[in-house]
């Protein structure tokens, strides 16, 4: 009888959903963003360099990623640190860092998103200073 009921009852199958997405951050070098000849006191390419080696070293952690232009380029250089699986998971959103580009906004971006990130770790009080709302937030606010 046994046998007769487990064979009338449909088979669960369970999915694997995708698998966990670390930390990114997406890093701005469009027009204004990474431009040497505006922003000429700026190693913009050490700082991309510095943050691909966090990533490497992160073992799955981290990410980086390139965009071309992500919008606020009056706040250049930007770049949108987003969740991982498990910060979003506990409510983190993604967050835009303006004016990063000095050594010490670095620094802070890599201890937040080593120390998780959104979601799951507090950022560095300065770091906060230097949030900006992102472009289709900052156009509602205009209206």
């Amino acid at each position: 009888m046994t046998d007769a009921l487990s064979a009338a009852q449909p088979r669960r199958t369970f999915r694997v959903g995708a698998a966990a997405r670390p930390c990114t951050l997406v890093v701005c070098r469009g027009c204004c963003c990474g431009n040497p000849r505006k922003y000429p006191g700026t190693d913009h390419d050490w700082q991309l360099a510095r943050l691909r080696a966090a990533a490497a070293d992160s073992g799955g952690r981290l990410a980086v990623r390139v965009s071309d232009c992500l919008g606020p380029c009056d706040q250049a250089n930007v770049i949108v640190v987003q969740p991982s699986t498990a910060g979003r998971q506990a409510g983190g959103r993604a967050q835009w860092v303006g004016f990063a580009m000095d050594d010490d906004c670095t620094d802070e971006l890599l201890a937040w998103v080593t120390a998780g990130g959104p979601g799951l770790a507090d950022p560095p009080a300065a770091l906060e200073l230097q949030f900006v709302p992102p472009p289709r937030d900052a156009r509602a606010a205009r209206r």
